[in-house]
């Protein structure tokens, strides 16, 4: 290692967030702005990625660095590290270069000994003793690996004999009986050197970045394996010391909703971990106005100029001790899509941010959690319980009681609501699954609560009235009981429990989505279709701003259960003029679903795919079937390996009388409704899975004569890319198509030789938990190989054809991040879900500001 390992706050880095982590440019860039910030210094990345290299102790190098700020820091608050009589206590805290709330190890009082507390003042003794038995329990969580729940065991015995405020007397046997846990756990004494609890504490907190919940988390939220964590030790100052000390969390707007004004909560004579946890009720921090009013009118002061500097909402950590204000955090808050939108919105307004500022201040993949239902207020509910409504929207689904049992029954594709008395990181795994989550204690800015804002799922938090025995796997909740498995709805908007599954509506349109969406239009270079089966996803399409379909899939009109028994007939027939006959009936079938397509979307282009997949899809299993003709015949039509076999344009080909009984339909219904309406549906036509020019030029020929055939219109016609050699000939297949549509879904299996359906939740995951890649290539394109097929095709194709119109309609074109990757090459369009076609709208034009283009106002 020869670079700088540390920095004290008051030192400038030129490598900021990447070398310093998150909170320690935040205490950084507090310090400089002279707010009041304990003194400390923070240990880089850098020491964390060499020491997870090399695993054990700390090297030599890094421990010499640490006692020399070490040395700084107790000249420069006068105290002493180890000195008993003038003790300077310190805290370690982790910090990534990406906020990774509740996932990194925090271990406070360090420095804390049997002899501080023997040279101890009478009057410092009881809260020194409530800090040495903190420093115990969190050294030996995090340090030595014991079990928390010994100390909590131990701790709840404490609570239980004890009547009022514990006297010293009390507090002292309490830290000797976790010191009999740590001994009988460990088989050592509690360390009593102040030196060898730091270094330890530091290894550990970067141990830590290694933890399961954070590899999870990490997964979860993109973040890299290998940018390690900061390791922050500050000086401690003491929330617990007495009636004018506090500890406290807070946001300068609302972090669920967006309003205006400080936001949050604090605890009179308290250390940080007690209002994280939810042991204690907190009090709304404008009750430290007529508490502790002078701290409350620094508090209000500091987070003005922090939100002014950062110019975004702010997530602030604080400690009172003895009525003195110090900051110990400041990051850019957690929230909700609701309050992003409003704080854009109004900080655009106040002048905070521009208007380009403001559409890249949202997280395009939030959006979605303004999509999803909330309870139909019609509906009559037993409401059993009320708790506090910490991040909004409702879910539905069976009670668990347990992370473990979540991930495995959502897994099984129940939907699951996370009961539990409070959370913790180590719950990850369980949270992330969830379709909501309940606790019984923990506050409005609980782990339970901070967590569920960030992932976009309904929290009701802090539901006193919940009595959850775990053992028996039930909850109480006054007289009613709450069974593992039962059903239960929460209202995270209001923090209503609810028995049984609520009935759920659509949302109501939010003014700032709308704002800036329309902001976002006036950005966007690329259009944004939709992927629409139905005249009612049409229909939603178009509502949520949708410029045309991008794939219709005609197989999906099919499936459906009146249908199916044609299908099969026709599929079966052993003769032509069996096969005419059953498509001859499901021919005005196809002809009203495009009708009600084609009016949904009127004046806006349809793109609609041809039969695609293979006939067996519509097959029942041979041995269901009792006819031995049949039975026969569906044996026929078996294939090894039916995804690679007769689909797609193929059957087409092979069975043409399919593709002109979909052509006609689709003539017969533009026709139609052009008779309806004075106007024309602007058609596109796809053939699938096409891989050679000639396959093409047939099916381009049968499509020009069939809507000959029937009167003839305006239409086009193309091919969806979704293989590799397709995307290579790209310039040839471009001589017959007027344009091309990505089908990223087939693309990536078939270039990456694996199959999505067996490879998601098997191998593929191994792969990412293991980091063999960094994104599942299924939910973010995979740049280097399919992006750069679709690259070369893009090339290829504009080549022989300039004015080829040419876009995404796989999975991928609701994806922030695939998206930006069709803005760097030049498609002209992405189709994805209905209810992605917001999230697409404003990732395409952060795409296009991420390139530095300009913002020009719509009609400006």
């Amino acid at each position: 290692m020869t670079a700088k390992l540390i920095y004290d706050f008051d030192e400038h880095c030129e490598g900021g967030r990447a070398v310093l982590g998150g909170k320690g440019l935040g205490l950084a860039e507090m310090t400089a702005l002279h707010l009041p910030v304990p003194r400390g210094f923070t240990i880089t990345t850098e020491a964390c990625r060499h020491h997870l290299a090399n695993p054990g102790s700390l090297p030599a190098e890094l421990l010499t660095e640490i006692e020399a700020h070490l040395l700084h820091l107790e000249e420069t608050t006068g105290q002493g590290f180890g000195d008993p009589t003038n003790p300077l206590l310190v805290s370690v805290r982790s910090g990534g270069p990406v906020s990774m709330p509740g996932m990194m190890e925090t271990i406070l009082n360090l420095g804390m000994n049997d002899a501080v507390i023997a040279q101890a003042d009478p009057s410092a003794v009881h809260f020194l003793l409530d800090d040495y038995r903190r420093l115990i329990q969190m050294y030996g969580d995090v340090v030595a690996g014991i079990d928390g729940a010994l100390f909590a065991e131990a701790f709840d015995a404490f609570e239980a004999i004890e009547e009022g405020a514990p006297g010293h007397d009390d507090l002292s046997a309490l830290v000797d009986t976790f010191k009999d846990v740590y001994k009988t756990a460990t088989g050592s004494d509690f360390p009593q050197d102040p030196h060898e609890q730091l270094f330890t504490a530091v290894a550990a907190v970067f141990d830590s970045w290694n933890a399961p919940r954070a590899q999870v988390y990490r997964a979860q939220a993109g973040i890299p394996e290998d940018a390690g964590t900061a390791a922050n030790v500050v000086q401690m100052v003491f929330g617990n010391r007495d009636s004018m000390s506090a500890t406290g969390v807070c946001f300068s707007r609302d972090p669920a909703t967006g309003q205006p004004g400080l936001y949050g909560e604090f605890l009179p004579e308290a250390q940080g971990e007690d209002i994280v946890a939810g042991t204690r009720t907190p009090l709304p921090v404008i009750e430290m106005k007529k508490i502790l009013p002078e701290a409350h009118a620094q508090l209000v002061a500091a987070v003005a100029a922090l939100e002014h500097h950062y110019r975004d909402v702010q997530d602030v950590e604080f400690t009172v001790e003895s009525g003195h204000f110090y900051l110990l955090q400041t990051r850019g808050a957690k929230r909700t899509a609701t309050a992003a939108l409003r704080f854009a919105v109004d900080m655009e307004s106040e002048g905070l941010l521009t208007r380009n500022e403001a559409v890249q201040r949202i997280d395009s993949a939030q959006l979605e959690q303004l999509l999803h239902p909330t309870i139909d207020p019609k509906a009559n509910l037993v409401v059993v319980a009320t708790g506090l409504s910490a991040s909004p929207g409702a879910a539905c689904g069976v009670a668990i009681f347990d992370a473990d049992t979540a991930a495995a029954r959502a897994a099984d594709g129940e939907d699951i609501v996370l009961v539990r008395p409070e959370t913790t990181a180590d719950d990850i795994h369980g949270l992330l699954p969830a379709q909501g989550i309940l606790t019984a204690r923990g506050g409005m800015t609980s782990h339970a609560a901070v967590v569920a804002r960030g992932l976009g799922k309904p929290c009701v938090a802090g539901c006193a009235a919940l009595d959850i025995d775990l053992d028996a796997r039930i909850a109480k909740i006054g007289d009613a009981v709450l069974r593992e498995g039962d059903p239960v709805t929460i209202n995270g908007s209001t923090g209503e429990v609810i028995l049984g599954l609520a009935p759920l509506v659509e949302p109501e349109p939010d003014a700032n989505l709308a704002t800036i969406l329309e902001w976002a239009d006036g950005v966007r270079r690329m259009k944004v279709y939709a992927n629409a089966d139905t005249p009612l996803d049409a229909d939603r399409s178009r509502k949520h701003g949708a410029e045309g379909i991008g794939l219709c899939r005609t197989e999906h009109m099919f499936m459906a259960q009146d249908r199916l028994p044609i299908v099969r007939e026709m599929i079966l027939a052993l003769t032509m003029e069996e096969r005419m006959a059953a498509l001859a009936q499901l021919l005005p079938m196809q002809q009203s679903d495009f009708e009600g397509i084609f009016e949904a979307m009127v004046g806006l282009p349809v793109t609609i795919r041809l039969l695609d997949p293979p006939l067996h899809e519509f097959l029942p299993d041979p041995s269901e079937v009792e006819d031995v003709k049949i039975r026969e015949r569906i044996e026929s039509l078996r294939e090894a390996n039916p995804m690679l076999g007769t689909r797609g344009c193929r059957l087409g080909i092979e069975r043409p009388e399919i593709y002109e009984m979909q052509i006609k339909a689709i003539v017969r219904a533009a026709l139609a409704v052009e008779k309806r309406t004075g106007v024309l549906p602007i058609v596109e036509i796809m053939h699938p899975l096409v891989a050679f020019g000639s396959e093409l030029e047939r099916l381009v020929e049968l499509t020009a004569r069939t809507v000959a055939e029937e009167g003839g219109m305006e239409y086009k016609v193309g091919t969806m890319i979704e293989l590799p050699r397709a995307a290579l000939r790209a310039g040839e297949l471009a001589e017959h198509a007027e344009f091309f549509s990505f089908g990223t879904n087939d693309l990536t299996q078939t270039t990456l030789g694996v199959s999505r359906d067996d490879a998601q939740g098997r191998f593929l995951t191994f792969y990412l938990q293991h980091g063999l890649l960094e994104t599942d290539p299924f939910q973010t394109i995979d740049v280097e190989g399919v992006g750069e097929l679709v690259r070369t095709a893009v090339k290829r194709g504009r080549a022989t054809r300039p004015s080829i119109e040419i876009g995404i309609c796989g999975e991928h074109g609701g994806d922030p991040a695939s998206i930006a990757f069709c803005e760097s090459i030049g498609l002209d369009y992405v189709s994805c879900s209905p209810f992605r076609v917001p999230v697409a709208r404003l990732a395409a034009a952060q795409a296009v500001l991420s390139a530095g283009v300009a913002y020009v106002p719509a009609g400006g």
